[in-house]
């Protein structure tokens, strides 16, 4: 898969700024006292570098090499082990939390789902937690991504074009290609993403089967309960499971 542009990588942290999604897996880190935490698929480690504590060991993996050139270079990060790869090639452990933020989960095809959920719970002793968002299917969040048209904004790169298509490939995975255009050369970029909606109970049954027990699915970040029939569809899941 090609990696990213490093100008789309630079503008990653404004367009996904720290938020409430942040100030709830920092709560719970704090909550559970963990002395060791797993970021898989840390991005560019704005997350990660901000759950280093005195006697924690805090560790992110992220397979794209553009992401982690940012995150090694962001404050903080010598306090963090950062390593280039998918969950495979995490440090052994063992890990107290694992998490898998920004949606992570669903840039994970099902042909690697049930191995990263193996690899994740393999670090993870008996009672540790996961913990990661997903969107909810059931809203149709591309829907809104294909009908969003085009804007136009200043970057250190110059002002940049910006739009996107999202096909549905099947009842679960939806094709994203974002596509930027640097007006100062006329060059466009195109990222293509395949990400994958699972439902309620298909993630109940994944992390089951890798030995890990769903605790609690919030609908938002303070911890609303999710309700799988509600009439007006919650756009997000946010998963607690327990390592059995």
């Amino acid at each position: 898969m090609p990696d990213y542009d490093p100008r789309i990588v630079d503008l990653y942290d404004g367009d996904n700024p720290d938020g409430p999604d942040h100030d709830f897996y920092r709560a719970l880190a704090a909550r559970l006292g963990v002395t060791s935490i797993l970021d898989v698929g840390c991005g560019t480690g704005m997350l990660t570098v901000s759950l280093v504590q005195p006697g924690r060991h805090v560790v992110g993996v992220d397979p794209s090499p553009a992401m982690l050139s940012f995150a090694r270079r962001r404050r903080g990060a010598g306090d963090v082990v950062w390593v280039d790869g998918d969950s495979s090639a995490a440090p052994a452990g063992p890990f107290d939390l694992v998490l898998m933020t920004g949606n992570v989960a669903q840039h994970i095809p099902d042909v690697a789902w049930s191995r990263t959920l193996a690899d994740i719970r393999e670090r993870m002793p008996a009672g540790a937690l996961l913990s990661f968002e997903t969107r909810n299917p059931a809203a149709r969040a591309w829907e809104a991504w294909d009908d969003a048209g085009t804007t136009t904004r200043d970057t250190p790169h110059g002002p940049l074009e910006e739009w996107m298509s999202a096909t549905t490939r099947d009842d679960r995975v939806v094709e994203l290609v974002s596509h930027n255009r640097f007006l100062a050369t006329g060059e466009v970029v195109s990222e293509v993403q395949h990400l994958v909606f699972r439902s309620r109970s298909e993630i109940g049954r994944d992390l089951a089967a890798a030995g890990l027990a769903v605790e609690s699915v919030f609908a938002d970040w303070i911890s609303t309960p999710f309700d799988a029939g509600a009439a007006a569809p919650s756009p997000l899941m946010v998963v607690v499971a327990r390592a059995r």
